[in-house]
């Protein structure tokens, strides 16, 4: 069997409800360059046949943004790292309730609240809480939530208050993460999002590629996310901070960053799969081949510590390709 009859083939059992073996995904994982627009072909495919033309899209905003206590390679809100971020603490929820109105207005189908910090202290949560509660009265929009480590009791509360959706990243490969973190551990991260599964909350996970990882690294969190099946994987690609340990990682070929999304959608048919930070400033084109090769996400309006595309601009840019807000 040749290569393009062997994506075919996976195709197929995507289709039939089969779905492919981690040998299946290894393979697809390594296509020749010259079969990745195939590969991609066939993953978009799958998302228009398994999601339809809608793409989902979210505005965050960032409600805690001070020196945090994990060593995060990557991250310019890191207490380890002199970047020249500004910092604060969390604002009042009429604060958030203004944003959360320009989202909507601006088709945000969903809001994700993120603070920087290991996990909510009990005084935190309470006001985030209070934010979430004022976000569902006068704003009614789909709340998710991005809190770091969370109590089995965080959890349940976040899931009486309607939150949506947790996020809590992977970041990258089992293999590669004690090279990228070593204020707490892969495993700690995986029983966040087993509380936040056993509360009733629905997963968003993911990384960030480009942190010097091999495609075998890349293969493995590809293979630990199809474990978990998320119902959103959120894939970052790497913008590297001045100030951070990988300040001067150089940029991921754009066939890697196809690759790994093409390959997530064969593996999470159903998922919503998210183009992340780095999306305007790491690709020409803001996004629009991945959203033809496995993406069905963004996140407009900016990211944690960096502005994005208007949401005008997003919507023309969906709208353009054949696709729908």
């Amino acid at each position: 069997m040749n290569t393009l009859e062997f994506i075919k083939e996976c195709q197929e059992k995507v289709f039939s409800g089969i779905g492919i073996s981690s040998d299946d995904v290894r393979e697809l994982f390594n296509v020749p360059d010259e079969h990745l627009q195939y590969l991609a072909k066939c993953a978009n495919e799958i998302t228009h046949d398994f999601n339809g033309k809608k793409v989902d899209v979210e505005q965050l905003n960032n409600i805690k943004k001070n020196a945090c206590s994990e060593d995060c390679a990557f991250c310019g809100q890191s207490a380890f790292f002199d970047t020249g971020i500004e910092t604060y603490q969390l604002p009042s929820p009429e604060d958030v309730v203004i944003k959360a109105l320009k989202a909507k207005e601006d088709g945000a189908e969903s809001y994700c609240l993120v603070a920087a910090w290991r996990e909510p202290s009990s005084k935190d949560f309470e006001k985030v809480c209070e934010i979430i509660s004022q976000i569902n009265q006068k704003v009614g929009i789909s709340v998710e939530c991005s809190l770091g480590f969370l109590t089995p009791e965080q959890a349940r509360k976040l899931k009486e208050l309607k939150v949506k959706r947790y996020n809590h990243n992977l970041e990258t490969a089992k293999s590669k993460f004690s090279e990228i973190c070593t204020t707490h551990t892969y495993e700690d991260r995986l029983k966040t999002l087993g509380i936040a599964r056993d509360a009733g909350l629905e997963l968003c996970t993911g990384g960030i590629i480009g942190l010097g990882e091999t495609r075998e690294q890349r293969l493995e969190l590809a293979l630990e996310l199809g474990r978990l099946f998320p119902e959103e994987v959120t894939i970052n690609i790497l913008v590297p901070m001045p100030g951070t340990p990988l300040e001067l990682q150089a940029d991921l070929p754009n066939s890697e960053i196809v690759r790994i999304f093409a390959v997530m959608r064969f593996l999470l048919p159903e998922s919503v799969i998210k183009i992340s930070g780095g999306r305007e400033s790491r690709l020409s084109d803001s996004g629009e081949e991945l959203l033809q090769s496995g993406a069905n996400g963004i996140i407009t309006e900016g990211y944690l510590t960096m502005g994005g595309n208007e949401a005008k601009k997003d919507r023309e840019l969906i709208e353009r390709i054949g696709l729908k807000v």
